[in-house]
């Protein structure tokens, strides 16, 4: 059997509230636990004792039923089953009586933007101690009754267990006296070994949504409904800061079902996570709001990014990408290196903006009352839609509720609150639970999209072929535009973090390195997508690697071996921000795990092996959200230049693999979404406009695109979890870019490969 969900992603149990649940366990003799510093009874209601004083994790209910607490938001990567399965593991409780909630938006339960890839690596050892805190308050409980050292007593498939007199008791029956022992404090936990872990790094351990998933059951953002709710869809400016300047109410009001016709006032300052402002029509229905939004027919003053041409953006970026910029690594004198090198060898990489394009597009519902508001979100982050809430309506934080439902995708766009925010300004007018919903049209149109980038690189060879100096210089609009406080001038370089994202870190054994960063402009909204800065920063970095081993006179195996030279820990004190903001000597940079996965892949792929004519072998490796990560990608190009890709070998490192059947699938995953902005991923902008609409022109992998044969290995590995969800895209195109060249001879500098003309013969 395995454990149950509340089945609609929210914190709901039998139409009973999460909070109201377990005050009834308290005060049934149940046992409540968490680990952290919010009172209890601020989550569990005023029953809870006071001796507990955490944020909950845990509930076992007299009957031997045991709920955890996920929260993290549930996307398809299964987090929802990995964090629980450590509680479980710890605990010592039988899998099939476990049920999993999900947890409202709350700071005591410390950071809940699952984002980053970093819900395993932030709560690995959260969970763990929690799960054994409870275990050892029960196993106390249970020596208590017996009269016996709670050192001899041992919790396992939900009971404890003496085995020197064969005695056993329930989770259920020690419930009540385990509730009276004192937490055990940080000095006295012990943790289990590995060895008697049940679930937590094993096959077969089912999602936990899988039921509901399968059966429709399933709640997600579109589907919440709530007595006397309104639908609403929204007239955006079409240019980013542009606003309404007329539109037919009437007209709109004339379509049945169509109940108000409320503008949104245009953004002030900068404009982060606030409505983009606009006209929004609210019906009984989405499809009349749809209609009477047609009927309105509005017209917008341009704003100042009206003339944003992201062709022309590009010869500007790249122009950038050519002249000195800021300096954010320097080993050795690489201007001496490159002017006294017997070779030199230069390129540019662009890479365009790209879209989200969640399955399930931004959605929301909120109810505003007087004095507070309850939200039902498909979000990523529910504290910051906590916070843009109360912000927005001059609500205390305290009034406002985000209830989390399931995720239809998100890739970082629904860390984004924007459309919460809408909701709740909405309801607050109409007076009603208000539902927004977002077309594709309106998703793909007003994203925060993914930065274009422009890169630049030189190397230096000598005589030999030994590089002797390397030079890289990054271009892109940041993301931290997105948040400059008014009256500051734009941000218009890269921070610390996109830097550190492949590109300051690079792991290269030259005698000269410099990285540099050059300045750009926003002209659009600028966001996180899956493997942010990584992306453009691996394909440039991967890309030139593989041109320059070929000058070396290399096989591009080799050769990248030898450029990451020997296993060790790469020295990066003076790099900010190089580690994804972990300390070096937890998860060091190690050399060694990055060629290991990459003679792994080669070794899986059967590099050097014979290929058809038109197809070639391309590899890159990667380290990113401390994870690594190696490809090997076979692609056949037609002779009229359409490319396939026949199969692709993935090796993860990535520490302990807690679901490893999930951490499979997001490789799987990674191959497809990868291929998608690797062979046709590209947002464009004509006029400040988004030329891009549906999936007809913003494509993703159609089944005869994404790879036919996915084969991922899974490296066994004691050292601690790394990020899972995103770590697999960065090396995929520049693989895919590489074995393109081995193919049929042809460089790919620029990304998507539709734009290239790849015939041959």
């Amino acid at each position: 059997m395995s454990a149950t969900t509340d089945g609609i992603g929210v914190a709901n149990l039998s139409g009973v509230s999460r909070r109201g649940f377990l005050a009834g366990l308290v005060g049934g003799g149940g046992l409540l636990l968490g680990v952290g510093a919010a009172p209890l009874r601020a989550l569990a209601g005023q029953a809870a004792d006071e001796s507990f004083v955490p944020d909950l994790w845990i509930a076992v209910a007299p009957d031997g039923a045991v709920t955890l607490v996920a929260h993290r938001s549930e996307m398809g990567t299964g987090i929802r089953t990995a964090l629980p399965m450590l509680l479980a593991d710890e605990l010592g409780a039988d899998w099939g009586r476990v049920s999993v909630s999900q947890a409202p938006g709350d700071p005591a339960y410390g950071d809940q933007n699952t984002d980053g890839s970093r819900s395993v690596t932030w709560f690995y050892d959260t969970m763990r101690q929690a799960g054994a805190s409870a275990r050892m308050m029960l196993e106390r409980a249970a020596a208590a009754r017996w009269g016996v050292d709670a050192a001899e007593c041992s919790a396992r498939d939900h009971q404890v267990h003496h085995e020197a007199s064969g005695r056993s008791a329930g989770f259920g029956e020690l419930a009540g006296a385990a509730s009276e022992q004192a937490v055990p404090g940080e000095d006295e936990l012990v943790l289990r070994d590995r060895a008697e872990w049940r679930h937590t790094g094993k096959q077969g351990v089912p999602l936990v949504d899988a039921r509901g998933l399968s059966d429709g059951s399933a709640t997600f953002g579109l589907d919440v409904r709530r007595e006397d709710m309104l639908f609403a869809v929204i007239a955006r400016p079409p240019v980013l800061g542009g606003e309404a300047t007329a539109w037919d109410e009437d007209a709109a009001l004339a379509v049945p079902g169509v109940r108000a016709v409320l503008p949104i006032p245009r953004f002030e300052g900068p404009h982060a996570f606030q409505p983009l402002g606009g006209v929004a029509v609210l019906a009984d229905d989405t499809w009349s709001a749809l209609r009477g939004r047609e009927a309105l027919a509005p017209t917008f003053s341009a704003g100042a990014n009206a003339s944003y041409d992201s062709a022309v953006y590009k010869e500007q970026l790249l122009a950038t990408a050519n002249a000195p910029g800021r300096v954010v690594r320097e080993e050795g004198d690489v201007d001496a290196a490159l002017s006294g090198a017997a070779r030199t060898i230069s390129a540019d990489y662009y890479c365009p903006h790209l879209a989200h394009a969640p399955m399930e597009p931004p959605c929301a519902v909120a109810h505003a009352r007087e004095g507070s508001c309850r939200v039902w979100a498909p979000t990523q982050n529910p504290q910051g839609a906590r916070g843009e809430v109360a912000r927005a309506l001059g609500l205390d934080v305290e009034a406002v509720t985000v209830e989390v439902t399931l995720l239809g995708g998100g890739f970082g766009r629904k860390s984004k609150p924007d459309v919460v925010v809408e909701a709740a300004v909405l309801s607050r007018v109409a007076g009603r639970p208000v539902h927004v919903t977002w077309t594709r049209e309106d998703d793909l149109h007003h994203d925060y999209l993914h930065s274009v980038a422009a890169c630049h690189l030189e190397a230096g060879l000598d005589e030999d072929g030994a590089v002797t100096g390397w030079l890289q210089r990054s271009v892109f609009p940041p993301i931290s535009s997105t948040f400059v406080p008014a009256g500051l001038p734009p941000a218009r370089q890269g921070g610390a973090g996109e830097l550190g994202m492949g590109f300051s870190d690079l792991p290269f054994v030259v005698p000269a390195l410099r990285v540099e960063n050059g300045e750009a402009e926003a002209h659009v909204r600028i966001g996180w997508l899956r493997s942010v800065a990584h992306v453009y920063h691996a394909f440039a970095t991967s890309c030139f690697a593989d041109e320059v081993i070929e000058a070396m006179g290399k096989d591009p195996l080799e050769g990248l071996l030898e450029l990451m030279g020997g296993p060790r820990q790469l020295d990066l004190s003076q790099v900010e921000y190089a580690n994804h903001g972990e300390p070096m000597d937890r998860y060091p940079f190690d050399v060694g795990r990055l060629r290991r996965v990459t003679e792994l892949a080669a070794e899986n792929a059967g590099w050097g092996k014979s290929l058809p004519e038109g197809h070639g072998l391309g590899i890159a490796c990667h380290r990113s959200f401390l994870s690594y990560v190696a490809n090997v990608v076979e692609v056949a190009v037609s002779k009229d230049g359409k490319v396939t890709i026949p199969r692709v070998d993935v090796v993860l490192d990535c520490g302990l693999a807690v679901n490893p059947e999930r951490v499979r699938s997001q490789m799987e995953g990674a191959a497809v979404f990868g291929a998608s902005l690797a062979l046709t991923g590209e947002i464009s902008a004509k006029d400040g406009v988004v030329e891009q609409s549906n999936f007809h022109d913003y494509t993703v992998a159609r089944i005869d695109e994404a790879p036919r044969q996915v084969n991922v290995h899974i490296v066994e590995s004691d050292a601690l979890p790394g990020g899972v969800g995103e770590t697999g895209v960065p090396p995929f195109a520049p693989a895919v870019a590489n074995a393109v060249y081995a193919a049929v001879g042809k460089r790919i500098r620029s990304l998507p490969l539709s734009k290239h003309d790849l015939s041959w013969g």
